[in-house]
């Protein structure tokens, strides 16, 4: 009755625009704005950015791009309308900006004079463009568009009748990867590299085969070779991280690969006098976790070397500056920098609190954008407020407040971080508690522990949807970094190597217990959810306990041989997360399923998935689904239409995925009156 009470004051909500509440509500998301992708210009005097937004009617993401000084003044939009409008580039010269729009019907290549308000679109292209980069010169846009193949056929059908109705023709596959998570089945083709005249005309191809062009590309000074990363072994689909980097003839596609090593070579960049490129990679080991690094070398692929700048943690989105300074991201301890170094390694941190571009949960990553004078342009959010856009000169500057008009009456859930010793080994763990709205220390309020995916990602001080609408509805929220999160050094990532889930209940229920300790929260109130590797963990631990009163398992791997083997990438999973394949070493792979503890639940679970998930194929839940209830454990099933792994694509999921774990829960909480009549 209360699971239907919540769904019913959801959609009540839907229709009831000007009611305004003093917290976060789910239908709020659709209020919710963040920047993304800021360009500035190479003399710093202007910024291109990225406003994103929702249309609730269309149940989608809408952009827009913006432009601003980096003073803050003269702000206006360049574009408008419920339209994507995506990938800004600004030309050598500054004057002009290349971007991707779909106002046409299709997404298409426009050209705009930022000077004349004079603006075309320069593409009819079949396909959609992406990684649009401008030539040194100005003369050229390259981009990258697949490229369809016809489909592979193993027989020759008999003609059908004229006017006879017969079902399609079957779809033969006999590749590795035959489907992947968000795009669904793979069709015949690959994506190719095209250069297009600034000045219009058709665009022409200067990279052929069955092999992927993808990624960051860069071009020569003198504008007549392309620099990109790709994997032309002939072996690829079994050693599909072993790409290097190449240069591309502009003139006649030939090739020629710079690096030789085994492992990632990718993100090349040119430095701006054109001598060098700058280049990320690793050695790779087979590892779950591998810290990438960044290298250099002489425009012809002579001598390469690391960057010895003694992080211990991943570098990635390098930027060259005028000054021969390399920019990077990267994260430590949950909060996603800007650095820079040298040549020689000797690196500073600029900016911190990099990020708010996941706006479900509070993941790491974010964008930023240097000048030649080391002016930054980046995506700043702390855990009140999703992306907005920032300069550091010197001194931050910030330059949007986008939600401001949202959180001027919302009032948000306090973020406190927290660092807690595991009861497993005594090794430091961080985490943040996000409390309540009108919090009173003096009370008792139930806690959701809300576990992040990946495993290799980390949580961090940013802004999250999700944990904001949890504190909402009067939940303490506990969201940490267990063993194999980022962020703390290739060490701390690898002690999951070939076993996780590893030792990361102990690190979660220690954190759990931290909280406890702290005097707010009401012990028999515990709820436990996470997604992905949250979804594995969340199972894994109502196997180990009883403590919760409620769980909800997310897009779960809940059998780790089945997952294998019907993920959209097996190779991946079993040679890098494992140490054989699933009939080479059965034991490894029950050992670390949550299903091998499934006779052990006797927590209330909710299993929820995309279902046109191929990360963590529905499969995985149903399986699941099916022992609970075999067991007579009371249980749920929530399928996510037209969702995949990432279910916040439509805002309307999201929606669905939290109303639903809020209704679940409350469905199990129990109030103290009858706690006592339960003892």
């Amino acid at each position: 009755m209360k699971l239907l009470y919540i769904t019913l004051s959801f959609l009540m909500s839907l229709t009831v625009f000007g009611q305004n509440s003093a917290v976060l509500e789910p239908i709020d998301i659709f209020d919710l704005e963040y920047v993304s992708s800021p360009t500035i210009s190479t003399d710093g005097d202007k910024i291109i950015y990225i406003r994103n937004s929702k249309d609730i009617m269309s149940d989608r993401g809408v952009s827009n791009l913006w432009i601003v000084k980096t003073d803050g003044s003269n702000h206006y939009p360049l574009t408008t309308g419920n339209h994507t409008n995506s990938s800004p580039v600004l030309s050598p010269d500054g004057n002009k900006l290349a971007y991707v729009s779909n106002k046409s019907g299709k997404s298409q290549i426009h050209m705009m004079w930022l000077d004349k308000d004079i603006q075309f679109q320069l593409t009819n292209l079949q396909k959609s463009p992406s990684r649009l980069t401008w030539s040194p010169d100005g003369k050229y846009i390259a981009f990258q568009m697949f490229v369809d193949k016809k489909p592979k056929r193993m027989v020759e059908l008999p003609p059908k009748p004229k006017g006879a109705d017969w079902a399609s023709s079957a779809i033969y596959i006999d590749e590795m990867v035959y489907r992947r998570d968000g795009s669904g089945y793979v069709k015949p083709g690959s994506s190719q590299v095209f250069v297009i005249s600034t000045n219009g005309g058709t665009p022409r191809q200067i990279t052929s085969g069955d092999v992927d062009h993808t990624g960051m590309m860069s071009w020569s000074k003198d504008s007549k070779y392309l620099f990109l990363s790709a994997n032309h072994d002939d072996d690829r689909e079994f050693n599909p991280l072993d790409s290097e980097i190449y240069r591309i003839s502009v003139a006649d596609g030939s090739n020629t690969a710079l690096t030789d090593r085994y492992g990632p070579d990718t993100s090349p960049i040119v430095s701006p006098d054109g001598s060098k490129i700058a280049y990320l990679g690793y050695d790779d080991k087979k590892l779950g976790y591998h810290n990438s690094l960044i290298y250099v070398m002489n425009i012809d692929g002579s001598s390469s070397e690391m960057i010895e700048t003694n992080l211990d943690n991943s570098i990635y989105n390098i930027q060259w500056s005028g000054n021969d300074r390399i920019y990077f991201l990267y994260d430590e301890e949950g909060n996603t920098k800007v650095a820079s170094t040298n040549l020689n390694g000797k690196y500073r941190d600029e900016i911190n609190n990099v990020g708010g571009l996941s706006l479900g949960r509070p993941y790491s990553g974010g964008d930023f954008s240097v000048s030649e004078e080391g002016i930054v342009a980046f995506t700043y959010s702390t855990p009140d407020h999703p992306a907005d856009l920032a300069v550091y000169d010197k001194e931050l500057n910030r330059i949007t407040r986008l939600n401001e008009d949202l959180f001027n009456y919302k009032q948000l859930g306090e973020v406190e971080e927290i660092w807690y010793k595991s009861s497993h080994d005594g090794k430091e763990i961080q985490g943040w508690i996000c409390k309540p709205p009108n919090f009173d220390p003096s009370k008792k309020y139930p806690l959701i522990l809300e576990i992040h995916g990946g495993p290799f990602t980390n949580y961090g001080n940013r802004f999250s949807t999700e944990v904001q609408l949890y504190a909402a509805a009067g939940y303490v929220v506990l969201y940490t970094n267990p063993r194999g999160s980022t962020s703390y050094g290739a060490d701390f990532a690898n002690t999951i190597h070939h076993n996780y889930p590893s030792n990361d209940y102990e690190d979660l229920m220690s954190g759990v217990d931290a909280v406890i300790e702290k005097g707010y929260v009401d012990e028999n109130r515990l709820f436990v959810t996470g997604g992905s590797g949250g979804g594995v963990l969340t199972a894994w631990i109502v196997g180990k306990t009883d403590r919760f009163r409620a769980a909800v398992v997310a897009k779960p791997v809940i059998n780790w041989y089945s997952h294998t083997l019907s993920a959209d990438n097996p190779v991946f999973f079993t040679e890098y997360w494992f140490p054989g394949k699933p009939w080479e070493v059965p034991e490894e792979y029950m050992k670390r399923s949550p299903i091998s503890l499934v006779g052990n639940v006797t927590t209330p679970t909710m299993l929820l998935t995309g279902e046109n998930d191929y990360r963590t194929p529905i499969s995985e839940s149903e399986q699941y689904y099916a022992a609970l209830k075999l067991n007579k454990v009371p249980s749920a099933l929530v399928r996510i239409q037209e969702a995949s792994h990432g279910i916040a694509a439509k805002p309307s999921n999201l929606i669905n995925k939290v109303v639903y774990i809020l209704g679940w829960f409350e469905k199990f909480d129990v109030s103290e009156e009858n706690l006592n009549n339960e003892k």
